[in-house]
């Protein structure tokens, strides 16, 4: 199975482009004399078209697809290899690691199938996706995605007796902000599904609209450039569950990925990953569930002597287009940074 790219080749950058990057290099060229080989691992869950982009409500949760194709364009002529989690852990236990860094997709939406593989296919680099089934079973109601879609559309909405105008994006921002937060602290669809009978939408068509499918998964499953891992089955906090609830989030993610797309799952990605989400008892619940890994959202590099099954990673955000803070990323910065602030 092809695992990894070696990022060589002709620049595919703008000349605004480099001009940007001066700091990046400069941080990477000093965390390169001090550090030498590292792994690094990124993580985001969607991304859209830079024109789409824009004017998303959410548009934190999406990347830019422009700026993510200039970064793995910085990484190509900055020469660092692109492999998957698989590749990432036996590289990590070599002493000539080299540099690497690791791309995955947690939940796995629409996007990931007609956007994000076959960007990276272009590019000839390897991806990891974390399905969470329940998207691809119609199971998980996609909450945020349909809000969304209905606040792109209406002039004006209204939830829990308040109405909000959405004549600009900033109202429109302002308004997902405070309804997903109502409807996440509430962890209930039932105001959602009221909302979209409301306001005229069928929930059903929403969640269809943004879901990844078996059958887009089936069609790159045996992609040597695409790795599939599992992402739990209904996105929860594990380590709010109890540990027979737990095993059976964990795995039943992977036996539903395995009997559909008759490939195995060796890798897991925690729902929610921070310290206060995962710990001893959900790594070890891990690997009773079958798996060879884990991989939090604790940001950090990946360095010999690892626990596989706290694999750190960092989220790349859709608000911080940056090649200077990919380059933090990669240099550890912002994991000790994050460390010294106890947000882990």
């Amino acid at each position: 199975m092809h695992q990894h790219a070696r990022m060589t080749g002709p620049s595919a950058f703008t000349s605004p482009d480099l001009v940007r990057g001066r700091a990046a290099r400069r941080l990477a060229s000093t965390a390169s004399s001090l550090l030498g080989g590292r792994g690094c691992c990124f993580t985001f869950h969607r991304a859209a078209p830079a024109a789409e982009w824009a004017g998303l409500p959410n548009r934190g949760f999406y990347l830019d697809a422009g700026f993510l194709e200039r970064l793995l364009g910085y990484l190509k002529q900055t020469g660092w290899d692109v492999v998957t989690i698989e590749e990432a852990l036996h590289r990590s236990r070599r002493p000539d690691r080299g540099r690497f860094v690791n791309f995955s997709v947690d939940d796995c939406y629409r996007d990931t199938a007609e956007l994000v593989v076959p960007l990276f296919r272009r590019l000839g680099m390897p991806v990891t996706l974390f399905v969470t089934t329940g998207i691809p079973d119609g199971t998980l109601r996609l909450r945020n995605a349909g809000l969304e879609t209905i606040l792109q559309q209406r002039a004006w909405v209204t939830n829990a007796g308040v109405t909000y105008p959405l004549d600009t994006l900033p109202q429109k921002c302002a308004a997902f902000a405070t309804i997903s937060r109502r409807w996440d602290e509430a962890d209930s669809d039932q105001e959602y599904l009221g909302f979209c009978k409301a306001h005229g939408y069928d929930p059903h068509a929403l969640d269809q609209q943004h879901a990844i499918t078996w059958d887009m998964l089936d069609t790159i499953r045996n992609d040597p450039l695409v790795e599939i891992g599992a992402h739990s089955i209904s996105h929860p906090h594990i380590s709010r569950l109890s540990p027979g609830n737990a095993a059976l989030e964990m795995q039943g993610s992977r036996l539903r990925i395995e009997d559909r797309l008759q490939r195995p799952v060796q890798h897991f990605a925690f729902p929610f990953g921070r310290d206060a989400d995962c710990g001893p008892r959900e790594f070890a619940l891990a690997g009773q569930a079958g798996f060879a890994s884990a991989a939090t959202t604790r940001k950090g590099l990946l360095r010999p002597g690892r626990d596989p099954y706290r694999i750190p990673r960092n989220t790349l955000s859709g608000a911080h287009r940056s090649l200077l803070l990919a380059e933090a990323h990669l240099s550890g910065l912002t994991g000790l940074a994050a460390r010294m602030v106890g947000r882990v």
